[in-house]
């Protein structure tokens, strides 16, 4: 089935019917059309360098450690300061992207990210690391919202599967390649580099920007909810930094991570309780979650940070812990995971616009499930090669998971609520990558305490656990799949600007 897509036309020549009806008629048979592929690309670059600086930081904090002779404690703070700036400027980004203009705030968020790395790679200490990482941070939390922002609203609400198929290639391919590019640059250049390589590809980035992505419309003298935010930012922050520090001793229990969760959910709880209230258009308009397919949806892209991301952090470990390969080798091994997403995302960006999200998310999760029991079954599998395809399998299936939900999240939403929804998946998804990375570190060090006695033996049985982990995680995060909506015919979104009250009021018309 094929689904026309609407011409991406800049502001003033959307009276051209010619043309653009001609364009909507060539996108039939070419699924997307070329003026949004070519907005596609534009806005993957950008993305790029983001993600690829989150998986190469991660893989320096040794060197750094010893580079600047600090504590590993210390260097953390290289990795937390960047989060928790990131988690504070994502509620802005739906206004900023409303009252500025997309384009504008796309290019914007690329010039800070850019300005971050060049500081971040001429660091004369810790202290200046860690304070420029803050600006990287800021310009990095803005780019992933506008960037969805952009591609749902000139796709118009249509074939939404593909269009997440194409734009969730660098989240779900990055960060299984970064490893290998990471290693290659501590290996054989100064860590400085892990910074400046994003250098060309921001200005690159930026560039294309400028030149092909057609201005956006600007909602002049937009309201900005400076209550909410005072609510919602740091609830963010408190939860992040609490989840970030939850891998170490005491794990949840500590003092400073329970005091800090518990004070970012009384804030969020706030916010929620404010949002619901106001007269004004909220920071993150909660109303959406009143339509069943964004609030499940939602909830899914939570849940994968219990699979998707848990299995990032602890397949790298397996091959060096376990099977002794250095942290290159380690890279290059997890890669077939990266494969089996390129794999499928053609194709199955078609299917969940031809059969819905549903089906596609339960089916597509379980294959993941079923890629990950090799690693459980260690002793019987551990020939290269069969980890090797298997990790193709769950790869493919986490990554078609992955696009069915993020298409669903934005099914059968108006132009104007999609902002809100794009902050609002991206705040989920955020918390819920580091509620599943705490959650399994925790779990892995349980396990490996747990079989500490028994030597080599003991560091395979407790990876077989942690696998184990992941598996029934991974099987439990499909359920709620069961409650999304079928499959409805797609509507284009609306295009007039709206009232706030207008918008809120057709968030809860959807439900």
């Amino acid at each position: 089935m094929s689904v026309s897509t609407p011409p991406i036309v800049p502001p003033g020549r959307a009276d051209e019917k010619g043309s653009s009806e001609t364009m909507t008629t060539n996108a039939d048979t070419a699924g997307l059309s070329p003026e949004l592929r070519k907005l596609t690309r534009i806005l993957i670059l950008g993305a790029i360098a983001a993600l690829l600086d989150t998986t190469v930081v991660n893989l320096a904090i040794d060197v750094l450690s010893r580079e600047f002779d600090a504590p590993v404690s210390t260097i953390q703070w290289v990795n937390t300061s960047y989060l928790l700036a990131l988690g504070i400027v994502i509620p802005v980004s739906g206004w900023s992207a409303a009252r500025f203009g997309g384009k504008q705030m796309w290019m914007f968020a690329l010039a800070l990210f850019l300005l971050g790395s060049v500081l971040s790679g001429l660091a004369w200490s810790v202290v200046s690391l860690i304070i420029f990482r803050v600006v990287q941070g800021v310009g990095g939390g803005l780019l992933f919202p506008i960037q969805q922002t952009l591609l749902v609203q000139a796709a118009g609400g249509k074939q939404l599967g593909r269009v997440m198929a194409a734009i969730t290639l660098p989240v779900v391919v990055v960060p299984i390649l970064g490893p290998v590019v990471g290693g290659l640059i501590l290996n054989n250049l100064s860590w400085r580099w892990i910074f400046y390589i994003n250098v060309p590809i921001c200005l690159i980035a930026i560039i294309a920007a400028h030149r092909g992505i057609p201005d956006t419309p600007k909602r002049g003298g937009q309201w900005l909810d400076l209550l909410g935010l005072s609510l919602l930012s740091p609830g963010l922050a408190l939860l992040l930094f609490g989840l970030s520090q939850a891998d170490g001793p005491g794990g949840f229990g500590r003092p400073v991570v329970l005091g800090s969760l518990v004070a970012g959910v009384l804030l969020l709880a706030a916010f929620v309780a404010h949002a619901l209230r106001t007269r004004h258009e909220p920071a993150v308009d909660v109303r959406l979650f009143r339509i069943r397919s964004f609030a499940v949806s939602g909830v899914l892209r939570f849940l994968s940070g219990l699979t998707l991301f848990s299995g990032l952090l602890v397949l790298p470990l397996y091959y060096q812990q376990v099977r002794g390969y250095g942290v290159l080798a380690a890279g290059l091994l997890t890669a077939p995971q990266g494969l089996g997403s390129l794999i499928v995302r053609s194709l199955g960006g078609q299917l969940i616009d031809r059969v819905g999200a549903r089906p596609v998310v339960i089916v597509s999760t379980l294959v993941g499930a079923v890629g990950t029991i090799p690693f459980a079954l260690g002793g019987w599998f551990s020939n290269l090669v069969v980890l090797g395809g298997a990790q193709v399998v769950r790869g493919a299936g986490l990554s078609l998971a992955a696009i069915a939900m993020a298409a669903a999240s934005f099914e059968g939403l108006s132009r104007e609520q999609v902002p809100h929804a794009s902050s609002t998946t991206r705040i989920l998804q955020q918390v819920g990558s580091s509620f599943g990375v705490a959650v399994l570190a925790l779990v892995l060090q349980q396990q490996i305490t747990s079989h500490s006695g028994a030597g080599t033996g003991g560091l395979v049985a407790a990876y077989q656990g942690a696998f184990w982990w992941i598996i029934a995680f991974t099987v439990l995060g499909a359920l709620p799949a069961f409650l999304m909506p079928g499959k409805s015919a797609p509507r284009a979104t609306a295009a007039p600007e709206a009232r706030p009250e207008s918008v809120r009021g057709s968030a809860a018309g959807s439900a």
